[in-house]
C-alpha cells in the first residue's frame, strides 16, 4: 500500500494502479466453533472489522476517484435493528472506537470526500452507518437487494437480519449478475480511467468472474460466492508492484487458507445445522481460488484478519498512519 495517494498515477493504462489503505472500524469477539473446525466450543477470539480506502487517479485528467470498501461496525450499536442488537450480545467484548469516520479523519478525509462506498456484502458488521455518507453512491453485489427486501428468507442465524432501508434512495447501484453474459458495448464505450459499474464480467486468471472498474486493470470487482448472495471482493494493483486481494468474508480465519481447519457448522436451538456461509460448497470453492492467488504472490487480507492487523509491519498501512 502506498503512503502517498499520488502514487496512483500512471502514464499508461497497462500499468495503471490504485493506492490502498486499511481502515480500522472496530473490534468484536467471535465464538470460533461457528467459523472453523475442529476447535474448542469455548474458544473465542477478538477480531477487527477492517475496511479499505482506495484511490484511483485518472492517467490523463488526474481526476481522483475515492472509494471505501465496507464501513465496518456501526458506531452507535443502538442504531442497529433489535434482532441485530440481540445478536451483538453474543459478540462481546466489542468496541466501535475508532469507526470508519474517525479512521478517515486520521488521514484528513471527511465522508463527503468519498465518491463510492462498495459493500462486500450486507451483514451487520460491514455496513456501518450509511447516513454518515450523505453524498456517496453505494454499490452492492447482485442479490443484495433481494436480501434487503426480505425476499431471500432461507438464511438462518441471528446475524442474518437485513435492513430494508439500508441503501440511500437514488444513490445505490446493484451490480449485474456475474453469471449472465453482459453486452460488450458497456466496456467499449468507457475510456480507460473512467469508472464503470456496468461493464462485462470476465475471467481473470483463476477468477472466473471479475469486473474491471476503471477499464485499466487497476481495480477488479471479484464475484466471490458462498458467504452471502451478492458477496464480492476487490483485487487491486498498487504502484509498489503489489497485488492486494480484499477478501471480505470469503474466509474468516487464515487457518482455512492453510488447510489447518475446515469451515465450522453448529446446531441451532431447533436442531437445524447452521453455517456462517449461505452455500458451503461455493464458499469452499471461493476459498480455494483465494488460496491459489496467495500461492501466486497476491496478498490476501480478510475483513476480520487479526493476524494481518497484528503484524507490526502493517501499522503504517493504515490510512493516516504517520500523519501529524
Amino acid at each position: 500500500m502506498s503512503s502517498d495517494d499520488s502514487h496512483a498515477r500512471s502514464e499508461h493504462p497497462a500499468t495503471a494502479t490504485v493506492s490502498v489503505h486499511a481502515l480500522s472500524c472496530g473490534h468484536f469477539s467471535l465464538p470460533e466453533y461457528q467459523f472453523v473446525h475442529p476447535v474448542s466450543q469455548e474458544a473465542r477470539r477478538t477480531v477487527p472489522s477492517l475496511a479499505f480506502y482506495i484511490q484511483h487517479l485518472h492517467p490523463d485528467t488526474s481526476k481522483q476517484t475515492r472509494i471505501v470498501f465496507d464501513l465496518g461496525l456501526r458506531k452507535d450499536v443502538k442504531r442497529y435493528a433489535q434482532p441485530i442488537q440481540r445478536h451483538i450480545k453474543t459478540r462481546q467484548p466489542m468496541t466501535t472506537n475508532p469507526d470508519v469516520i474517525q479512521s478517515l479523519a486520521s488521514g484528513g478525509l471527511q465522508p463527503e470526500d468519498i465518491d463510492y462506498v462498495i459493500y462486500s456484502h450486507v451483514h451487520w458488521d460491514h455496513i456501518g452507518e450509511p447516513r454518515d455518507f450523505p453524498t456517496s453512491t453505494f454499490v452492492v453485489g447482485h442479490g443484495a437487494h433481494s436480501l434487503l427486501n426480505g425476499t431471500s428468507s432461507s438464511l438462518r442465524g441471528g446475524h442474518s437480519f437485513f435492513e430494508s432501508d439500508l441503501l440511500p434512495e437514488g444513490r445505490a447501484i446493484e451490480l449485474s449478475d456475474p453469471l449472465v453474459q453482459t453486452l460488450e458495448k458497456h466496456n467499449s464505450s468507457t475510456a480507460a480511467g473512467d469508472i464503470n459499474f456496468e461493464g462485462s464480467w470476465r475471467a481473470h486468471g483463476a477468477l472466473p468472474q471479475t469486473l474491471d472498474l476503471f477499464n485499466d486493470g487497476s481495480l477488479l470487482v471479484v464475484n466471490a460466492p458462498g458467504h452471502l448472495p451478492g458477496h464480492i471482493n476487490l483485487l487491486a494493483r498498487t504502484s509498489d508492484n503489489r497485488q492486494i486481494y480484499m477478501a471480505g468474508d470469503a474466509c474468516h480465519d487464515r487457518r482455512l487458507l492453510t488447510g489447518e481447519k475446515t469451515i465450522g457448522e453448529w446446531n441451532d436451538a431447533q436442531g437445524h445445522v447452521c453455517c456462517i456461509h449461505s452455500d458451503r460448497k461455493q464458499a469452499e470453492e471461493t476459498i480455494e481460488r483465494i488460496r491459489k492467488l496467495e500461492k501466486e504472490g497476491v496478498e490476501i487480507i480478510l475483513a476480520h484478519d487479526i493476524e494481518w492487523e497484528s503484524d507490526p509491519a502493517n501499522r503504517t498501512r493504515f490510512f493516516g498512519a504517520g500523519i501529524g
